[in-house]
């Protein structure tokens, strides 16, 4: 990141990088790459092809997403609905062409909540790298007082991404390096709507956190989901992973990638 640019400048230069993730391809290095360059010597998204021909790894939340997600999926079919009953069929509008008008209403409220989520994932990591943006203290200081209670003071490395041998990748909103004395920690924060006092984990979450922490090399570090709202600003809740459901939620995941190996011919 250029530090000669100003703060503002530098947030949306995260947001978009965090954007650019949706590709979640990794070299064997570790190192992102959401992109390529084509033919016609233009860059664009990495492609499954491009990873068989670069030997890329495919990320954690793309092996996450061959699993079934009922809450996430009984979410979609609720706000299909609720576009159903404010968007009437208007006269003369064929049927084929109001479901079209509808299915694309529902999903712009998907696509606001991912951006409010890229916002708040790219302002976090612009503060634990030390950009400090007056405006979005009253958010950020929350988290970091919130680690700092439940695991003390440590020095928190945001967006530190890895490969895998056994072929994935990934990046980690926030990790804390294991040494001889120290399993080390891993983070991942989730933005969510409304109040977070009954929000809780799930087997995904825990998924993702323990591939990570075999991707950083760290198989005995605590796991944890921090929540943060966007909605209620500075309404953070921090839940860690029993230890024991970490070591499953391995095996789980390996069944996974297994399984997104043999389904898209690419190991």
């Amino acid at each position: 990141m250029n530090l000669n640019l100003n703060v503002e400048e530098n947030l949306k230069m995260l947001v978009k990088e965090r954007q650019s993730e949706s590709g979640h391809w990794y070299d064997r290095s570790g190192n992102p790459a959401y992109t390529t360059i084509g033919k016609n010597g233009k860059e664009r998204g990495t492609t499954l092809r491009d990873a068989r021909t670069l030997n890329l790894c495919p990320s954690v939340t793309t092996i996450l997403g061959v699993a079934a997600r009922p809450g996430l999926d009984q979410w979609k079919q609720q706000q299909v609905l609720l576009s159903a009953l404010t968007l009437p069929k208007e006269n003369g509008e064929t049927e084929e062409s109001w479901l079209e008008r509808v299915m694309l209403d529902s999903k712009q409220t998907g696509r606001l909540a991912a951006e409010r989520g890229t916002a708040i994932h790219a302002t976090i990591q612009a503060f634990f790298e030390g950009h400090l943006i007056p405006e979005a203290i009253p958010m950020c200081r929350p988290v970091e007082e919130a680690l700092n209670a439940y695991f003390g003071p440590q020095l928190w490395l945001p967006e530190h991404s890895f490969a895998h041998e056994l072929g994935f990748g990934g990046k980690c909103d926030l990790y804390v390096k294991a040494n001889h004395v120290f399993t080390g920690i891993v983070v991942d924060i989730k933005t969510k709507e409304g109040d977070l006092s009954k929000v809780d984990i799930f087997p995904e979450h825990g998924m993702q956190l323990a591939a990570y922490r075999m991707g950083f090399n760290m198989p005995q570090a605590r796991c944890a989901n921090l929540f943060v709202s966007s909605t209620h600003v500075g309404q953070v809740k921090l839940i860690e992973h029993d230890l024991a459901d970490l070591d499953r939620y391995w095996l789980m995941f390996t069944k996974l990638l297994e399984f997104w190996q043999l389904k898209n011919n690419h190991k």
